[in-house]
């Protein structure tokens, strides 16, 4: 049987916009289990985004609970929800969000030195990410010398260097050409099963299923269905 990480039990997300009500997600219940892959899909205004943002502490919902590793997010002070998104979170952005002043080592190393580890020993940890996402010969390039396919394993580094329980994508591949897209989701799938990481990812990029466990698929804010990757046909770019 596996193991429940992040429970989600009636989830609602209201934006107030003048006299109208927008319900960004509504009534969503949902259990994503230790070390698997989930890809969240729907189209925009789904509210994919509005759940994955939950789902990663980085909004609070309306009503309702998230619980990861039996800790309700929404019942964390902001300076609990920092610490504990510092210290199980790991984060990878469409647009890399890389220091364009700073060499890989120090990208990686900054959230390190920035939850209370020594320079040194941040710097030390960076090293080791870097050579495993295949950057051990770059560590002092600036993003501005690394391709887009580079930066984003520079931001995969980052995100595994706190030695997280869960990783959110979002959009991994959005800023990325077909092969390096592919070679990023076959490395964020490699590192889910050596770590038994659970890996989230929020895209619009069917190249994604591929590597996924389950599917989750958002409409008008409700979960529209749930699908196992074996119940797929999925070829590059098509999903039947």
């Amino acid at each position: 049987m596996q193991e429940t990480l992040i429970q989600i039990r009636g989830l609602n997300k209201e934006f107030n916009l003048g006299h109208t009500t927008v319900y960004a997600c509504k009534d969503i219940n949902l259990d994503i289990y230790k070390g698997e892959y989930l890809s969240i899909m729907g189209p925009s205004g789904s509210g994919k985004s509005t759940l994955f943002n939950m789902v990663g502490g980085l909004d609070l919902p309306t009503s309702g609970h998230v619980t990861v590793a039996a800790v309700d997010l929404t019942k964390l002070s902001s300076r609990e929800l920092a610490y504990f998104r510092s210290h199980h979170i790991g984060y990878i952005f469409q647009t890399f969000n890389l220091i364009p002043a700073y060499n890989a080592i120090d990208n990686v190393a900054m959230p390190l030195i920035f939850s209370g580890i020594p320079y040194e020993e941040s710097t030390e940890i960076a090293k080791e990410v870097l050579d495993r996402v295949g950057l051990g010969h770059r560590l002092k390039h600036r993003p501005d010398e690394l391709s887009g396919g580079q930066q984003q394993r520079v931001a995969i580094a980052r995100a595994l260097a706190n030695k997280p329980s869960i990783i959110l994508a979002d959009e991994p591949t959005g800023n990325l050409d077909l092969h390096t897209g592919e070679e990023i989701i076959a490395l964020l799938s490699q590192l889910s099963k050596e770590d038994g990481t659970t890996v989230i990812s929020a895209t619009h990029d069917h190249k994604m299923l591929a590597a996924s466990d389950r599917i989750l698929w958002v409409r008008d804010g409700k979960v529209d269905r749930i699908q196992l990757r074996s119940e797929l046909d999925i070829k590059v770019g098509v999903v039947e």
